[in-house]
């Protein structure tokens, strides 16, 4: 009888390979659940927040808002 391993493989059993690493190994799993949700997030939230109404703000100004004359201006004397 040939040895069993102790870790499960992925694709003979992948439910018993997801509880098995959530428990063993549960920083690796949490960071693919993370990772595997940003995608889904990408393609969902802004449907969504579009849907509810919500709209961008105006974006901010990226100059110091100056008066409309000009600072300097220049008299030409001709004499």
């Amino acid at each position: 009888m040939p040895p069993v391993n102790p870790t499960p493989r992925f694709w003979a059993g992948p439910l018993r390979y997801l509880r098995w690493s959530a428990r063993e190994k549960p920083s690796y799993f949490w960071s693919c659940v993370i990772g595997a949700s940003g995608p889904v997030i990408l393609l969902t939230v802004p449907p969504t927040l579009k849907r509810l109404g919500w709209e961008r703000s105006a974006p901010i100004p990226m100059t110091y808002p100056g008066s409309r004359t000009p600072l300097y201006t220049f008299r030409i004397c001709y004499e």
